[in-house]
């Protein structure tokens, strides 16, 4: 689903004006990822918890050269679905 298609669904869901549903959108976008900067997980009920992981560096081995490659450090967003999100899911592709 693109996010045009997304926003379309959701005025049409609350009943709004596309132009007003895309700057929300964009606030619940900027939020998130306010909290992610400060180091937070934010968590949707019934949707899932967004949270910042941070990988080790480890070093990795070029198959066509042979050279070892080192890969610093960093931090990644991961997303958990909830289980009431996977419930859905899964009862939607069993049925």
């Amino acid at each position: 689903m693109s996010e045009k298609e997304f926003i379309d669904a959701l005025s049409a869901k609350i009943g709004g004006d596309e132009k007003s549903t895309s700057h929300f959108l964009s606030c619940v976008s900027d939020i998130i990822s306010s909290g992610l900067q400060d180091g937070k997980d934010v968590s949707l009920q019934g949707f899932g918890i967004f949270e910042v992981k941070k990988k080790m560096e480890r070093i990795e081995v070029n198959s066509s050269t042979g050279k070892r490659v080192l890969f610093p450090p960093k931090l990644v967003v991961g997303f958990r679905p909830s289980s009431m999100l996977k419930e859905r899911i899964n009862s939607a592709l069993n049925s």
